[in-house]
């Protein structure tokens, strides 16, 4: 297998894994602060990522070069997921997976200004028809909101989140100093990690641990291992074999995954006109596909 269909296969299992994030975030957005939550959910990360790290050779000596960068990939990051579950506490989670897939657009604006990645015109009528569909979906398929540009709290405050996580995907190829995967996303875990302990350090003391209702603990570990641990060893593993655009291409596949996971959860589905522009993103992921160029 090709390195570029291995990152297409990394890519499709983490869009599968991101998308029960919102699922079970939407769920537990309420239950308990969204600094707090991500700091568990980091550490637990980390110490996952640790010991496969420590069970496949450990840290070399060279990745402890440059810490900064590790510390401004995971303030990034952390920054993203905290605003992710600040968001999905009004947003309904088929509308932030949405919002989600308008980072191919803004990646592809990144990659050109950090690695001058090329965007071609096909891939540009491919973002362009697949940020349609999000939009489509954000706005609920009501016209008279898309055309006065109404939109909701949650779904703003997560697009702000979104924009960092846009900036991170080529940030991690510029930065990558030919660290393994693994070991480059303990560092960016633990970065993480530190900064989000601070940044939450009184909600991690208020909240009442023992109290927490068991959604919450299901959505810490879900978080934590799959979309978390695994997905950002799967986005570190394609980044490096595909163009930030068409890494975050897969982005299009999540609300279509969000809503298959909001019918197994007994959450209903999304009505009938919402699903064209679930279409659209699938139209414009396929065209991005193909255009190999």
């Amino acid at each position: 297998m090709s390195p570029a269909k291995q990152g297409h296969l990394a890519m499709l299992l983490f869009s599968v894994l991101v998308a029960g994030s919102f699922s079970l975030g939407a769920l537990a957005a309420n239950e308990i602060a969204p600094g707090a939550l991500n700091a568990v959910r980091f550490a637990i990360a980390s110490i996952v990522i640790g010991a496969a790290v420590l069970a496949t050779g450990g840290v070399q000596r060279s990745a402890l070069n440059a810490p900064w960068r590790y510390l401004l990939l995971g303030g990034i990051f952390g920054t993203y997921f905290v605003l992710m579950f600040e968001g999905l506490k009004t947003a309904p989670p088929v509308s932030a997976a949405a919002v989600f897939t308008l980072i191919p657009i803004m990646a592809a604006g990144f990659g050109w200004l950090l690695m001058r990645q090329k965007l071609t015109g096909h891939m540009l009528v491919a973002l362009l028809i697949g940020g349609f569909g999000a939009l489509w979906v954000i706005f609920r398929a009501d016209v008279g909101a898309l055309l006065e540009f109404k939109i909701g709290r949650g779904e703003a405050i997560y697009f702000v989140g979104c924009v960092f996580h846009a900036l991170y995907t080529p940030l991690v190829r510029k930065l990558n100093r030919g660290e393994p995967a693994l070991v480059f996303t303990l560092g960016v875990l633990l970065a993480g990690c530190l900064l989000i302990t601070i940044y939450s350090w009184s909600d991690l003391i208020a909240t009442d641990w023992a109290a927490l209702p068991s959604i919450v603990w299901m959505t810490i570990f879900y978080v934590a291992i799959c979309a978390s641990s695994a997905t950002f060893v799967l986005m570190q593993f394609a980044t490096m074999r595909l163009p930030a655009a068409k890494v975050m291409a897969y982005t299009y596949l999540t609300p279509s995954w969000v809503i298959l996971w909001q019918i197994a959860l007994g959450q209903g589905v999304p009505v009938v006109w919402i699903l064209g522009g679930i279409g659209l993103t699938i139209v414009s992921l396929a065209m991005l596909l193909r255009d190999e160029g």
